[in-house]
């Protein structure tokens, strides 16, 4: 019996051609709560930068890929920053190397050092202001838990070396979300089910992307939106239709959970 569902949000509850949350979406929420099923947000966003979900409201939220975790929107179960000497490093490397564009994740806000197009094509894509510029030395001694790297996948590597402590993951070829090493999505889902107490096994997770992968793999029911790339859809038990032709619904009336 599944007693909790887990969102990502861009992709999976919303759409990237009209920016919205399908109508028949809203009404597979409100069947799950109706039914007294848990409805949990799982995705790479800060908590204050989901803006596109409208007056929907769910029971907690795993943002950051897994490195902060909250029942509800407040109360804090879990949360895990980058080690500081790594972003030590990475200033370093930026300031006497070759510096690209980054967003620094703190707990509460989010600054870049500067854009381009490539940044604000991706912003244009979330339909999400781009965060304000400041000089990156105003990073130095910063709690920083998530850095949002404009880098491409072979720039990735060498990057990567000098983020030790960290791991990268991507789900758009602009860009990639870099974690503490061991942060995951499947990481917050485990946090939330223990505040609950609902077993794995009893949980659904919905997702498109390749920061969902190891919460497809990892919750009772992985589902992968039908809009997802190949390698997603091979890490999910079941692949629903898109976000666009009522995906969720039919994937949760599939499986008889609605």
């Amino acid at each position: 019996m599944i007693k909790a569902v887990f969102f990502d949000i861009d992709g999976t509850l919303v759409s990237f051609k009209t920016h919205q949350v399908p109508e028949s979406t809203k009404l597979a929420i409100d069947l799950l709560k109706e039914k007294g099923v848990k409805v949990f947000i799982a995705t790479g966003r800060h908590i204050d930068s989901i803006n596109n979900l409208g007056d929907l409201e769910f029971d907690g939220y795993i943002t950051l890929n897994g490195g902060y975790v909250t029942a509800g929107r407040h109360d804090v179960l879990y949360k895990k920053s980058i080690p500081d000497k790594d972003i030590v490093n990475l200033l370093h490397y930026m300031e006497t190397e070759k510096p690209f564009p980054c967003a620094f994740v703190e707990e509460h806000g989010i600054s870049m050092n500067y854009m381009d197009q490539s940044v604000r094509d991706v912003f244009k894509l979330l339909n999400f202001p781009a965060p304000p510029i400041r000089p990156i030395e105003s990073m130095r001694g910063k709690t920083i838990y998530q850095l949002i790297s404009f880098f491409t996948a072979d720039e990735e590597n060498k990057i990567m070396k000098i983020l030790s402590h960290c791991e990268a993951t991507r789900w758009n070829p602009l860009f990639a979300d870099v974690v503490p090493e061991g942060s995951s999505k499947s990481v917050g889902i485990d946090k939330m089910l223990a505040h609950f107490h609902i077993r794995l096994d009893e949980c659904m997770a919905f997702g498109d992307g390749g920061n969902d992968m190891q919460m497809l793999k990892h919750a009772g029911t992985g589902v992968a939106m039908g809009n997802a790339a190949e390698r997603v859809m091979q890490s999910a038990d079941y692949v629903t239709d898109s976000v666009d032709n009522n995906g969720i619904y039919n994937a949760l009336k599939h499986f008889n959970v609605i």
